[in-house]
């Protein structure tokens, strides 16, 4: 039987971001500390000026090879993010240490350029949540708020580390503990997964970002002194092996059933 009457068919494009899960939660805390490490080790290796030059760059191209992709590649979305912890850590850094304001207020200010992203992309998505990704304006608006958290986080990780006093590894484990509150709230309270998501996003870049400064800091400034150029490798190299198990992860999900 045969009709005329067109058919009906709903596509739903691919996604531009992973699914969540550990592997992702454990690969994001690596690039946080691994930007905060690689981007101390290139300001002091060369001119801060060049440093920041190239991080912009790096950053830039590795955006628009994620972008370019229309749709998840393990390698270019951990590269845009490995890349957006860099540079995140080097803009909020400038703000600082370049433009001389003080770490109370590059928190207050990132934390409303974060809120206006957000804002902005509620209104005109009507949605946050990453499991939404299948636009290129989603995804220009996801990496907008994985910017600014990426600076939001530093900026609020050196603000208790060193305007509070408290230290590097202080403030890891204060940040550390700040971040159980979305996950048993998601857990075992009923927290909206789009805000525990987000909020967990936030704050494992000062968990990350201060335990690479503890350990890659001198002594003299709270830190075990081993380097932040051998922190940003070893860190690296991690990173390259969970992006590695998770390519061949999805190749054997994509595989088809005998």
């Amino acid at each position: 039987m045969t009709t005329n009457e067109p058919t009906l068919i709903r596509t739903v494009a691919p996604s531009r971001v992973p699914e969540v899960a550990a592997i992702f939660w454990v690969t994001k805390a690596l690039t946080t500390a691994m930007g905060e490490a690689a981007s101390d080790f290139l300001v002091r290796a060369m001119a801060p000026e060049i440093a920041v030059l190239l991080g912009a760059v790096a950053f830039t191209v590795a955006l628009v090879i994620q972008l370019r992709a229309g749709r998840y590649v393990v390698w270019r979305y951990w590269f845009a993010v490995a890349m957006v912890g860099v540079f995140g850590t080097m803009a909020a850094d400038v703000v600082h240490v370049g433009l001389g304001i003080p770490y109370a207020v590059s928190t207050v200010a990132f934390a409303i350029a974060l809120a206006a992203v957000f804002g902005a992309w509620r209104s005109s998505e009507k949605t946050l949540s990453i499991h939404s990704i299948h636009t290129r304006r989603r995804e220009l608006f996801y990496w907008a708020a994985v910017m600014a958290t990426f600076a939001l986080g530093t900026a609020a990780g050196d603000l208790v580390a060193v305007t509070l006093h408290l230290g590097y590894l202080a403030a890891a484990l204060v940040f550390s503990a700040l971040l159980l509150v979305p996950a048993i709230g998601y857990r075992w309270f009923g927290m909206n997964a789009v805000l525990a998501f987000w909020a967990a996003y936030v704050l494992t870049r000062p968990v990350g970002a201060s335990f690479a400064d503890w350990l890659g800091q001198p002594p003299v400034r709270g830190g075990l002194g081993i380097g932040s150029g051998r922190v940003a490798l070893v860190l690296s190299l991690a990173i390259g092996a969970l992006v590695v198990r998770m390519t061949l992860t999805q190749r054997e999900d994509r595989r088809p059933l005998a």
